[in-house]
């Protein structure tokens, strides 16, 4: 996997003055950590936006700061934004040690088709969007691909611990979490749907052109 790089230079404006900052397409961010004195700093927000794109919340960064010779590894932690204006405010980033395991949140991604949704009575429902886990940094999956082709009936379920990771990654949620299941459509949903879909809609008939009345002179 391909490592993600970003470039960041320590910030002297502070507080409400970094809207000026955001007007020349810089965003301000924030770099914390155990046993590092936090840092003000500011990127290139075109840039700044890729990266996260690229990284979400479980990627490491390798974060190049002005003249630094090492980079730091580093994980997104809060990402502000002003969504009337569409606007990237600020970012925190928290400093990571390669030896020292770390709690992230990874994407859980439906992959596979399920038989069971071959009826139309049947509707598959994903009630866990992302897993929390602990590992080492360079151990943190990109996400967790999940099967779903053993679905093959309703009230078939997949649980937490029904997911297997490496055994250097390990699991936090309740074991016992339903992540996906099968249920079953109201059956006025399922009627409606056949209606909709056997309903043929006759063209409509050209009207016949009006006769004019004759002109009185």
């Amino acid at each position: 996997m391909d490592q993600i790089k970003l470039e960041v230079n320590k910030r002297e404006v502070l507080g409400k003055k970094v809207r000026f900052l955001r007007r020349q397409g810089i965003t301000p961010v924030h770099l914390f950590g155990h046993g590092i004195e936090s840092m003000a700093l500011q990127s290139d927000t075109v840039k700044l936006k890729h990266v996260l794109t690229e990284a979400g919340e479980a990627r490491v960064i390798s974060l190049k700061l002005d003249d630094e010779k090492r980079s730091r590894s580093v994980l997104v932690r809060e990402v502000q934004v002003d969504s009337l204006k569409n606007m990237l405010l600020h970012v925190d980033f928290y400093q990571v040690k390669k030896t020292e395991q770390v709690k992230v949140e990874i994407p859980v991604t439906l992959v596979g088709k399920a038989p069971a949704l071959e009826l139309r009575t049947n509707i598959l429902m994903q009630e866990l969007h992302a897993l929390t886990v602990e590992c080492l940094p360079t151990k943190i999956p990109a996400s967790v691909e999940l099967d779903i082709s053993s679905l093959t009936e309703a009230g078939q379920t997949v649980r937490v611990k029904d997911i297997e990771l490496e055994k250097a990654v390990t699991v936090l949620n309740d074991p016992e979490l339903v992540v996906v299941k099968i249920g079953k459509r109201a059956a006025e949903v399922v009627a409606e749907q056949e209606v909709a879909e056997e309903a043929v809609v006759a063209p409509e008939a050209a009207p016949s052109p009006e006769k004019q009345a004759p002109k009185k002179e």
